[in-house]
C-alpha cells in the first residue's frame, strides 16, 4: 500500500487506513507506538489489558466499609438485564 506525505505546518504527514482503524478500536487522541529500523517504519497499536472480575477481585484492599442495606436497594435503571 503506497501512501503520499503531505505538508501540514513543518511536519509531513500521512493517513492511516480505516481498515487499520477500526480493527484496533482507535479513534481521535489515540496513541500508536512507531517502531524505527532504517528504511522501515512500522506502526503497533498497543493491546488493552483485558480484566476479569476475579482478578478485580483478587487486588481489592482488605477492610473496605461496606453499605449496611446495599443488597436490598430496589433498582432504579437496567441492572437487572
Amino acid at each position: 500500500m503506497f501512501q503520499t506525505l503531505r505538508k501540514a505546518g513543518g511536519s509531513l504527514v500521512m493517513t492511516v487506513p480505516k481498515t487499520f482503524i477500526d480493527q484496533n478500536g482507535l479513534g481521535e487522541g489515540s496513541q500508536v507506538k512507531l517502531h524505527l529500523l532504517g528504511a522501515k517504519m512500522t506502526v503497533e497499536a498497543p493491546t488493552r489489558p483485558r480484566y476479569s472480575l476475579a482478578d478485580l477481585m483478587a487486588e481489592m484492599p482488605e477492610g473496605l466499609p461496606r453499605v449496611e442495606g446495599w443488597d436490598e436497594i430496589p433498582s432504579v435503571g437496567l441492572e437487572n438485564m
